[in-house]
């Protein structure tokens, strides 16, 4: 009788054994198991952990756990039975579990962000002119490089958000403005040469006596120097004149005002009559004329223009 409730025993320490390895091989291969057990029937986790170390303790020590059970016992036959069957349904979830390959991680690799720019840096109706300083505002929220096309290593200049500067151009056809992983293509016209109106502004010359006098105290002529850069262009004048100027006008235009300048009393007329009779007309009018000389300091283009003034005495 003692011998049969020791072997009832190691059977069902047996049973608890395999039973607590399949759990934990369960739970070692992440696979979602609820109660496998109901709370109040399950064995706990202090008994369940004191447990298992005597188990391996005794394994460590050699002991074996091989189960001798009287075959011609009904129950110790009927237990032998769910034990082997509790083994080879152990030997089949082994088999299962290392078949499932190691969960592989998902890699996320983040991208980097790209910068929100607001809008383009640079006016798409934005041009630059050739050999002249240029000026560009920045009205993106990023920095922005502004290359010459045959050199991407040294910007020209560099621009900050809202900033604006002023920059220097050459024989450049077009730019390159740079701003975070975005480009765009800018267009460099040609700076053309400058160009010289002149205005008559008053109606005196159209009398059949025209006075010197008269012709000194006025305006005679408005001589206007219209450049994309007026700043960079030397203004030259030859003739008998007196000339007030520059100023600007409001398109940033020069403007000079020409009087007649001859002599300041009449006896000095006389005597510039004897000089310059050849210059009196059939009608009887002299004339004089006068030029306007507009040179581009940068590229070199120079243009003239001129006039003419008439007049037939020096007074009334």
């Amino acid at each position: 009788m003692v011998r049969k409730e020791r072997d009832s025993k190691f059977i069902i320490y047996q049973v608890l054994y395999i039973f607590v390895i399949t759990v934990l091989a369960l739970k070692g291969a992440d696979l979602s198991l609820n109660k496998v057990v109901s709370k109040s029937t399950s064995v706990s986790k202090t008994v369940r952990d004191s447990l298992v170390t005597v188990i391996d303790s005794l394994y460590a020590k050699g002991v074996d756990f091989d189960i001798k059970v009287n075959e011609n016992d009904q129950q110790n036959a009927e237990l032998k039975t769910k034990v082997e069957k509790m083994k080879s349904e152990l030997a089949s979830l082994n088999k299962r579990i290392k078949a499932i390959p190691p969960e592989k991680r998902k890699i996320v690799e983040e991208k980097p962000k790209e910068e929100t720019i607001n809008q383009a840096p640079i006016s798409t109706a934005q041009t630059f002119i050739q050999n002249t300083w240029n000026i560009a505002t920045n009205n993106s929220n990023v920095p922005t490089n502004i290359y010459d096309p045959n050199d991407m290593t040294h910007p020209i200049v560099t621009i900050n958000p809202g900033e604006q500067k002023k920059f220097n151009l050459e024989g450049q056809t077009e730019v390159i403005a740079k701003f975070g992983s975005q480009e765009q293509r800018i267009k460099v016209m040609p700076k053309l040469p400058p160009k010289i109106e002149i205005h008559s502004v008053t109606t005196l010359m159209n009398s059949s006596d025209i006075y010197v006098q008269d012709l000194q105290r006025i305006t005679v002529y408005k001589v206007t120097i219209v450049d994309q850069r007026p700043d960079e262009v030397k203004v030259t004048y030859t003739g008998p004149i007196s000339v007030y100027g520059p100023v600007k006008d409001p398109q940033g235009n020069l403007v000079y005002n020409v009087s007649l300048k001859i002599s300041s009393s009449e006896s000095q007329f006389e005597d510039w009559l004897d000089r310059n009779k050849p210059l009196r007309n059939s009608d009887g009018k002299y004339k004089v004329n006068f030029f306007f000389i507009a040179q581009d300091t940068k590229t070199k283009a120079r243009v003239q223009a001129g006039e003419s003034i008439f007049f037939t005495d020096f007074s009334r």
